[in-house]
């Protein structure tokens, strides 16, 4: 049996990607509080990436779960992104999330919110290697 190749599903080479389209996201709001900017995060998330995510009930297997902390400066711009999680498999996915993360940003104005100023968001990949942010499903 042939050995599969790195990153990719049960021996199945990943699907190939078209570039992501570009979209203009409207300026954030401000966050009143840490769960409002996750809230305003994964939607801009979703907003940024249109031809890389799902937004229906993720697969009983999914194919990657990358898990990353994202730290930011006070007018809510990426300051540093930080891999708490990588998947076993499709470790592919952990740059698609790191990408589709910077797409998003800015996240708004979080200087009135408690340091630090970090958020940690799990992306949910399907075997099309599309993602759900997880904390669309925790409200």
């Amino acid at each position: 049996m042939p050995t599969p190749a790195p990153g990719s599903s049960q021996g199945k080479a990943p699907p190939a990607l078209k570039a992501p389209s570009a979209v203009n996201l409207p300026p954030p709001a401000t966050p009143r509080s840490w769960a409002d900017a996750r809230q305003q995060a994964a939607r801009r998330l979703v907003a940024a990436n249109p031809d890389g995510v799902y937004t229906g009930k993720p697969p009983d297997i999914l194919l990657a779960i990358p898990v990353m902390t994202v730290e930011l400066h006070a007018d809510g711009s990426i300051r540093n992104i930080e891999v708490m999680r990588y998947p076993s498999q499709a470790r592919d996915t952990v740059d698609l999330a790191m990408k589709a993360i910077r797409r998003a940003a800015p996240f708004g104005d979080v200087s009135r919110l408690p340091k630090p100023w970090k958020f940690n968001e799990t992306f949910l990949f399907n075997d099309e290697r599309k993602f759900k942010p997880m904390t669309l499903d925790q409200r």
